[in-house]
């Protein structure tokens, strides 16, 4: 795994806006997960083992690698991964402290623009949707609106775990599938 040095390094790396897949699988493994790593919200021991299975033919056979990463791992490192995802509108939308991807993303989604009635419904629904499932509701804001994600809080909370687990990861890989998009030239 990553050492501790590398991974407070992410929070400061400014990865160029777009790279070629030849230069994504020409990096070596530290600069690897210094770029790919935040495909994946605050885990990039998925890019670091994603690494080994370069070279990559396709940005989509770079999205399986990564994405069969996690899928092969042990259900506390899914949950971790699921984990380092923050609440949608939640305490670190209000305080300025997610990522530039996830705000980004939220800002998408329009959940940077909510009435105080639609934020304390959002609060309400990440504090069930925990108290619930011991995680934080994933959805792909930036293929859901603020309207959408509320109805895919009231429908994933009558799941039970396992599903939402299931669920979370998919959502997941939608939100990985994107960045890497974003990451790299077509």
């Amino acid at each position: 795994m990553i050492i501790l040095t590398q991974i407070r390094h992410l929070k400061t790396y400014t990865a160029p806006k777009q790279h070629s897949l030849a230069e994504l699988n020409a990096l070596d493994r530290e600069r690897f997960v210094l770029v790919v790593g935040p495909v994946f919200e605050h885990s990039p021991w998925i890019a670091e083992q994603a690494w080994r299975e370069r070279p990559f033919r396709s940005a989509r056979a770079l999205h399986r690698a990564l994405c069969g990463v996690v899928l092969a791992s042990d259900k506390p490192d899914k949950l971790a991964l699921i984990r380092a995802h923050p609440d949608l509108a939640g305490r670190a939308a209000r305080a300025g402290t997610l990522s530039a991807a996830s705000t980004r993303e939220q800002a998408n989604g329009g959940l940077d623009r909510l009435s105080p009635e639609e934020a304390a419904l959002f609060a309400k629904y990440n504090r069930a949707y925990r108290r619930k499932f011991g995680f934080p509701f994933v959805i792909c804001a930036r293929r859901n609106k603020k309207a959408a994600i509320l109805a895919g809080f009231e429908r994933r909370l009558r799941n039970s775990r396992e599903q939402e687990l299931e669920t979370a990861l998919a959502e997941v890989f939608k939100i990985a599938e994107l960045r890497l998009h974003d990451l790299t030239i077509a």
